[in-house]
């Protein structure tokens, strides 16, 4: 099947591989400043104490989020189901601390989308991929 630049899967894949690349890497580099949110609040007390403090355990997490960005805008096919898995720690993290749960539905929502990322990359992300006909 030969794809186009103008065909609304490869464009669906550009915008999911776009998005799954940005705010992964915004939101790990801002688990460091708290300019979007005071991140350690969403987080799961006893989870918190794992590496010492909440606030360290979130630079951690930030360091991880920005490379998982990256992962996903230079290889997308491995990225998406490690963005896809990310998420689901993320909910577990929520259902535990037993408040949030608008927080864990929202991203339910955007592991669906990192699971489609991730099988529209199985079409589009491969090394003998054509580039789409304008």
């Amino acid at each position: 099947m030969e794809e186009s630049i103008k065909s609304p899967a490869f464009q669906a894949y550009q915008i999911l591989h776009w998005v799954f690349t940005v705010v992964p890497i915004l939101a790990g580099v801002d688990k460091f400043f708290n300019k979007l949110t005071e991140w350690t609040m969403y987080l799961w007390n006893p989870l918190g104490r794992i590496f010492g403090s909440a606030g360290t355990f979130m630079h951690i997490a930030g360091a991880l989020e920005i490379v998982a960005g990256f992962l996903v805008a230079f290889k997308p096919k491995i990225g998406a189901p490690i963005v896809a898995l990310w998420l689901a720690g993320i909910i577990v993290n929520i259902l535990f601390q037993q408040s949030n749960y608008d927080i864990a539905l929202r991203d339910f929502g955007l592991l669906a989308g990192a699971l489609a990322l991730s099988r529209l990359a199985m079409h589009f992300d491969h090394p003998h991929a054509e580039l789409p006909r304008v």
